[in-house]
């Protein structure tokens, strides 16, 4: 087991090294995934709309995002005669430092071993993962107010507002929705949700569909994307918070929402698709003891692990495959459905989401219980139990919510803000 041991502190310089390569590549690769998003966006926005979309610079229009951010960095420089100087300029740095900085708790592969020992592909596996992400994701609003605020710009300062009120609005519901996941994986460190995933027998996404389909919504709703585009709505707002705005300080808002976007398909990659997972038990490793283990045998002995650089690549490819479909599917609904109403966005945040999410708390927890006091462990079962409960109440979520609408036809019964 001598050679499955964890990188630690001790190892000094190394360790240190190791970290700063693992910052150096991760950022590299955010930024790089958050400009090719915005290609990807403008490509299948296309696709949907019958057209081309960018196809001249470069083969295919893959140099479109390079010649798009020279551009506006050599693009000249606004500031409003009236605007609030030294906070019009931190509102973009205040945007743009929370979603780059959250993607450091998000495990991206299976460990790699090394001659140093065991390198866990993770930047900072802090054990407050979770809180951690939510902390720091809604301190981005503050970037939208207080841009909003310093433009002296009506407009502007309703986006502002807007942004504010949505944020409260769906982080109550976002936070509701993750305490499933917390019950059942019993830690809010995100590398421990993976492998209790892996425990389990099945992604979370099955025993925990409801509170998957509240979190996806809140997810939206978080980012400002379509159809929760509030802060920024054209059509009301010009361009909302933003609208005083050009060149580099502009683009630095758009680089934090498609950072935003990228964390929270990681993170939902994570919460409720395994992680770097992939079907299968060839890839299940979780530490025990200071070792990296595969299981336990009927006895209770710990089964090694076997790490190599190949299930390592694997895995990663697995988790980028999975955190690029969220990504699609983001850019597929603000290309598919329109802008709700704002008392639409409200009634659907404090009026639905937020008294289901804590009703289906209530009733994952009284399963969980249940399941304890028969003497089922956790497994496959456990899980199969939990994924008839939760199909049922998504079943029940669905019908609710649609009101006739979609399911019985759109001229049929009262829709949500109608």
């Amino acid at each position: 087991m001598e050679s499955l041991q964890i990188l630690s502190v001790d190892d000094g310089l190394v360790f240190y090294l190791i970290t700063l390569t693992k910052i150096t590549v991760m950022f590299g690769l955010v930024m790089l995934t958050v400009a090719y998003t915005t290609l990807a966006e403008r490509r299948v926005s296309a696709f949907i709309q019958d057209r081309l979309g960018p196809n001249r610079v470069g083969p295919m229009g893959l140099l479109q995002p390079i010649a798009d951010g020279l551009k506006n960095l050599l693009k000249e420089e606004t500031l409003p005669a009236t605007a609030s100087r030294f906070y019009f300029l931190l509102g973009p740095m205040l945007a743009m430092i929370p979603a780059l900085v959250t993607f450091a708790v998000i495990p991206f592969a299976a460990p790699l071993p090394t001659s140093w020992g065991v390198v866990p592909m993770i930047i900072a596996d802090v054990p407050v993962g979770v809180l951690y992400i939510l902390a720091l994701s809604s301190l981005g609003v503050y970037g939208v107010v207080i841009a909003g605020w310093a433009s002296n710009n009506k407009y502007a300062f309703l986006g502002a507002l807007r942004a504010s009120a949505q944020m409260i609005s769906y982080e109550v519901g976002l936070g509701l929705s993750l305490i499933a996941v917390l019950m059942l994986s019993g830690n809010v460190t995100l590398t421990e949700i993976v492998w209790k995933q892996q425990q389990l027998g099945m992604w979370f996404s099955l025993p925990l569909s409801l509170g998957f389909i509240l979190f996806l919504v809140c997810a939206f709703a978080e980012t400002n994307r379509l159809p929760f585009d509030m802060p920024e709505a054209e059509s009301e707002l010009i361009t909302g918070f933003h609208t005083e705005y050009s060149a580099m300080k502009f683009s630095m808002f758009f680089i934090a929402e498609y950072a935003h976007m990228l964390t929270a398909s990681a993170l939902m990659a994570t919460l409720f698709f395994g992680g770097w997972d992939l079907p299968g038990s060839w890839d299940d490793m979780f530490v025990h003891g200071g070792a990296w283990i595969a299981g336990f045998t009927e006895s209770g002995t710990p089964i090694p692990a076997t790490l190599s650089v190949w299930k390592t690549l694997a895995t990663f490819l697995g988790f980028a495959a999975k955190t690029g479909f969220f990504l699609l599917l983001y850019i597929w609904i603000r290309w598919t459905l329109p802008r709700f109403r704002y008392d639409q966005v409200m009634e659907l945040g404090w009026k639905i989401i937020l008294p289901i999410a804590l009703g289906y708390a209530m009733i994952v927890a009284a399963t969980i219980l249940s399941l304890s006091q028969l003497g089922i462990e956790y497994g496959f079962v456990f899980g199969l139990v939990l994924t008839v409960i939760s199909g049922i109440c998504t079943l029940a979520f669905v019908f609710l919510v649609d009101r006739g609408g979609t399911i019985n036809g759109a001229a049929s019964g009262k829709r949500i803000g109608g």
